[in-house]
Parts: structure tokens; sequence; C-alpha cells
């Protein structure tokens, strides 16, 4: 086997997330291996530290548009000498980076709406064509020229013991305790963002209801600005938390009980810390990028049809089709079934 392994995903957080079962799978079949990732600044705290890895290269932010730049980066992972690389970004970008490695084999999926997009299958010489829906699954068949067909779902999300202690005494501090809710309010698309006044209703409703106080997250202006808008209608059932950097995001999630958000990076951290998680989905195929496993529970009414996805990060008809009666419902559905096991334990 190959001794040296590069997976190349350099963003978004959710996407960089998503990529993950890809290392773990790889370490878990191909213990003997070295194995590297290269990623770009903003979703690199998830990924530096990660105990599959053993090198991490952080793409300079310049990179892309400096190729002075591009080309020492690309010596640096020349110098690395992989023997092959994953291309789970299937980009024009991240093809070239795979490239300038030196590796022999680039794995890369087929041209599809989604993947195997720009030049990427004209410079990866290996082409996988997927059989998957989730984006998840169809990352993990980027092995199978590995010689890994079937893997199971691992994250492996970074300990961030050294800020915990910390998060848990702002928690306390804004009167949040474990297990209490989550809400994220933000997302990177206009399209995938839901009204603060619904977010507020069911953080009034997961108080009412079940005793649990809500703590909305967010990161930049515009979403603090959503979330003082919740907390202020939520009559008392929610807080507002700090800023966060990124792990300690990740650490506020691990005291929770419960996440409410949108398919965005956020989202997808709290399935990967194993939170019960409600999902709503807007724009995009609930089974492309809808949350796995168990104690998830996605929502979607609408979605756009292959023709409309143009318009994707625009169109906020999916989004808006999403009522409060239905992620109450599914709230109360994950909860009950989890209050139904921890009796039976």
């Amino acid at each position: 086997m190959s001794k040296r392994v590069l997976i190349v995903r350099l963003s978004a957080v959710g996407d960089t997330i998503l990529s993950l079962p890809i290392a773990c799978a790889l370490r878990r079949h191909l213990p003997e291996i070295e194995l590297g990732w290269v990623v770009a600044r903003g979703a690199s705290d998830l990924i530096v530290g990660h105990d599959c890895l053993d090198q991490v290269f952080v793409l300079p932010p310049d990179a892309l548009r400096s190729p002075s730049v591009l080309v020492r980066f690309g010596r640096k992972l020349k110098a690395w000498k992989p023997d092959v690389v994953i291309d789970a970004q299937g980009l024009t970008k991240s093809a070239i980076l795979g490239w300038l490695s030196g590796a022999r084999q680039r794995i890369g999926l087929a041209k599809s709406e989604f993947e195997g997009r720009e030049l990427s299958t004209w410079i990866n010489n290996t082409i996988v064509t997927p059989e998957s829906s989730h984006v998840i699954d169809r990352g993990l068949e980027l092995l199978r020229p590995l010689g890994i067909s079937q893997s199971s779902i691992e994250y492996r999300i970074p300990d961030f013991l050294a800020i915990r202690d910390r998060v848990r005494n702002e928690a306390q501090t804004l009167g949040w305790r474990f297990p209490g809710a989550i809400i994220n309010v933000g997302a990177g698309w206009t399209s995938k963002v839901w009204p603060s006044d619904r977010y507020a209703a069911v953080a009034r409703h997961l108080a009412d209801r079940w005793g649990l106080l809500s703590c909305i997250v967010w990161g930049g202006a515009r979403e603090k600005q959503a979330a003082e808008e919740v907390v202020a209608l939520s009559e008392g059932s929610a807080v507002l938390a700090p800023p966060t950097t990124l792990p300690e995001l990740a650490e506020w999630i691990r005291c929770s009980g419960l996440f409410l958000g949108s398919d965005t990076g956020p989202m997808h951290l709290a399935c990967a810390l194993d939170i019960p998680t409600v999902g709503l989905i807007g724009p995009m195929p609930v089974e492309r990028v809808g949350p796995k496993g168990t104690n998830r529970i996605a929502v979607q009414r609408l979605t756009l049809k292959e023709g409309q996805r143009a318009h994707r990060k625009t169109d906020c008809g999916p989004m808006l089709s999403i009522d409060v009666a239905g992620v109450v419902a599914a709230c109360d559905s994950l909860l009950s079934e989890i209050q139904v096991r921890n009796v039976a334990a």
C-alpha cells in the first residue's frame, strides 16, 4: 500500500467536517500509512491536532491569488512526497494542489451537479463515479481505488480540554446549564436562514414543555443581530452566547442536550459530536446534506429542483416553507425518544 496519502479539502467548515470520515476510514483500514490534509485557515482549527492525521498543511490566505505563494506552497506539499491524493473538494483549486504535490495517483469524483466541477476531472487521474446520495457517503466512495469499499462513519473531533472549563463557567454565568439547547441562527447562504421570530417561538416551547433554556450561538455582526432578536422575542427562554472561536463553539455544543439549526457548519459539527440534532434543510436535497445518524431529525418542506438550483444561495422559498409547528414536532419527537431511552436504561 502507498505510504503517504494526502486529503485536499480546503473549506468551508461544514464541508470540512463532512470530509472527516475519509480520514477516519483511512486510519482505521490502513493504519500503516502516513496521512496528511490540506486545509484553508478558516476550518483548520478542527483539522490541526486531529488524531488521524500525521501532517496538516494550512493554505496561506493569499495562495490562490498569488502564483508565487501557490508555487511555494506546492513545493512544501511535494517535499512531503505523497503517493496518493484524495481530492475531497472536486474543484480546480483543490485538484491543482493535488497535482502540485507530485502524487502519481490523484483520486476525485466524476463530474456531476455538485462534484467533479470545473477542471478537476481533467487534472485528477483516477475518477470515481459515486453510487450514493449523501455527501459523506460519496466522500467515502473516493476510497474505493484504495481497496476500501465500506466503512462506518466517524469524525473524531478533537477535544479542546484547555478551553472546556472556561466555556462551562461562561455558561454558568449566563444561567445556561446542561443539558440545555443550542440554537444556531446563522448560515453562509441567505437561503439557509430561518426567521428569528420562528426560532424564538421554538425556544419558548422548549422552555415551557421541556424546561430547556436555549443558548443562541452566532458568528459575525449580522448573525449577532439575529441572535439578539431571538433572545428579545424568547420571553426569557433564551440567552445570547458570547463570541466563539470554532473550538469554543465545539465545547458549547458538547455541553448541550439538543441542537437546532440549518444546514451549515455548526449543525454538522453537532452531528459529528453526536449531539441530538434537528436540522432545518432548505434549498439543498435532504438526501445529500441532511443530518445522518441516530438522534437526528431533518425538517424539509420544499427543495429546489435541479434546474432551479443555480439560485440555491439566494432562493429563500424552501427555508421559509418550514413552519414552527413542524420544527416543534421534530424537537418533541427527538426529546421524547431520548427520554424513553433514558428511563429504560
